[in-house]
């Protein structure tokens, strides 16, 4: 065996939760900060000298992000998955390859037909449902009509990566985000840059590139993806069984969660018809705001939930509620504990966080950030709790919670706009939102899984909330000691000032929550005792709670 082979076999092998966690964690702050040298690029390049461009290359993913939502990942993250792992766990692996090939192919077929409709219907998606008042048109309709080949490539990168994570394999699925976000960044440096041969132009520069781009990190993905199947013993066919027991399950269980997949993106299309009639602009700084409070929760929420569920889905199929109640308490802990403080690091940190994405900040993207971070805390949570509901094979429960939410979202961003509120409104009906999805979601969940949210768990986030208001103390003081000022306009300076606060900030946080006697910090700690002061293997005094 060679040594390229034995990286490959080592590589694909299955993970324990933990290493799955840390791995996707680790890959998702890398595609982060991937994502965050990406939309510097773009903004620097063109947010102030041609903010209609830019606009105009938001509102042309719209059509092709929400068609692969809908067809697709609903269909792989949340009904395949389960059903998979029912099948391989009882050693049916016929069935489980039937199953897989016959989704794999549906999807394939129906992706490449809604592409082709995106080409040809890219003009009146543009002008009267995505973004009637963009000042730029016509380029959002050639934008989109490049990027729509996506749902395509991604439902067949998706569907290799599912069945990766369905068996514990998650290098080569962690991979597939960040060599995405490397083939729009090449998009986008190529944008600056024009070829002439004996004075004939071979290479155009301009954003158009970067749709281009967009298409390149697409075919990378799905070639890193189809690495992580090697050694998987696949046996695809180039068939649909419909009458496969399992597809049939999958067929039942994907409509709801479609749906829900489709109202959820639907608000994303209210709010940049409504983010597009407020000037020039205003939908890509919206944008930026709304991307930098996904990138802590997907570092948190949705990590951590997508490491967590092939497992939760294993124990429900094994009949062990109790190890199921007990670790969703667990992981439902870890998540708050860490979203809390994050929350509160962008909330006081949110012009230092803007400025190293645009040189000099902006006031517009930081005050709109500061607004969602009540999301960044329920969203991060949502993660885990739709997951317990999709678990159980329940695709119904947040599908009517997410309608609710999604009509009660609606509605306040309306309303917002027409009482002048700006940009600002739509963030803070976000936020509102967010809060009445997850409480609507524990409500019901409560009511199945007698005793997860009992008094050890309450008194745990009251420690918690504890902890966050001393390290709120901390960080303002540590703002004030080293403050953002208009003379920090260059990336680094504004990021070795953050860099400082943040250690400052959460080293309190670790030991405040090790004051509260909270088991969350003793992991961390023991690891950093067991590095630094090795004579000293373990923390005595009281046990943590």
């Amino acid at each position: 065996m060679t040594k390229a082979q034995q990286l490959l076999q080592k590589a694909n092998q299955r993970f324990s939760v933990g290493l799955a966690a840390t791995l996707l964690a680790s890959s998702t702050l890398i595609a982060a900060v991937l994502g965050f040298y990406r939309d510097k690029l773009l903004i620097r390049n063109f947010l102030d000298d041609l903010p209609g461009y830019l606009d105009a290359y938001q509102a042309a993913f719209k059509i092709p992000d929400f068609m692969y939502f809908v067809l697709v990942s609903g269909a792989l993250s949340v009904t395949f998955i389960p059903v998979f792992n029912a099948r391989m766990s009882t050693g049916n692996k016929k069935s489980a390859w039937e199953l897989s090939s016959s989704l794999f192919n549906l999807l394939a077929v129906v992706t490449m037909v809604v592409s082709v409709l995106i080409i040809i219907f890219a003009d009146p998606l543009i002008r009267y449902v995505v973004a009637p008042g963009i000042s730029e048109p016509d380029l959002a309709i050639a934008m989109m009509r490049i990027i729509a080949v996506n749902p395509f490539l991604f439902a067949l990168s998706s569907m290799l990566s599912s069945m990766q994570q369905a068996t514990g394999r998650f290098f080569f699925f962690t991979l597939a985000p960040i060599v995405y976000n490397i083939g729009i960044i090449i998009g986008i440096l190529t944008s600056q840059t024009e070829l002439s041969l004996f004075g004939v132009t071979i290479w155009e520069g301009g954003i158009m590139n970067v749709a281009y781009g967009v298409v390149l990190g697409s075919v990378l993905q799905l070639i890193v993806s189809s690495f992580g199947m090697i050694g998987m013993k696949f046996d695809y066919r180039p068939l649909i069984f419909w009458r496969n027991k399992g597809f049939q399950e999958v067929q039942r269980l994907l409509p709801p969660r479609s749906f829900a997949q489709g109202i959820d993106y639907f608000l994303s299309f209210v709010e940049t018809n409504i983010a597009s009639r407020m000037g020039p602009g205003v939908l890509s700084r919206y944008q930026y705001a709304l991307t930098l409070h996904l990138m802590p929760i997907n570092l948190i929420g949705v990590a951590i939930s997508t490491a967590v569920f092939p497992q939760m889905s294993e124990r429900l199929e094994a009949g062990r509620m109790d190890l199921f109640r007990k670790e969703l308490q667990a992981v439902l802990r870890v998540i708050i504990w860490l979203a809390l403080p994050v929350s509160l690091f962008i909330f006081l940190c949110r012009g230092y966080i803007v400025g190293i994405l645009k040189d000099g900040g902006d006031n517009t993207i930081a005050t709109i950030l500061g607004f969602l971070v009540i999301a960044i805390l329920f969203r991060s949570i949502y993660h885990i709790a739709s997951r317990a509901f999709y678990a159980q094979h329940d695709t119904k429960t947040p599908l009517y919670t997410t309608m609710v939410a999604i009509a009660l979202n609606i509605i306040l961003a309306v309303a917002f706009f027409q009482a002048g509120y700006g940009p600002v409104g739509l963030a803070l009906a976000q936020s509102i939102v967010a809060v009445v999805e997850v409480i609507l979601l524990f409500f019901i969940m409560q009511t199945r899984l007698n005793n997860l949210l009992n008094t050890v768990f309450w008194r745990a986030i009251v420690k918690m909330l504890s902890a966050t208001g001393l390290m709120a103390i901390v960080t303002y003081l540590m703002v004030a000691i080293v403050p953002y000022t208009s003379n920090d306009r260059t990336f680094f300076a504004v990021l070795l000032k953050i860099v400082i606060i943040a250690i400052v900030s959460f080293t309190s946080y670790i030991m405040f929550s090790h004051m509260f006697r909270l088991s969350e910090p003793q992991p961390i700690i023991a690891k950093f005792k067991k590095v630094i002061f090795r004579s000293y293997p373990t923390l005595g005094g009281r046990r943590p709670e």
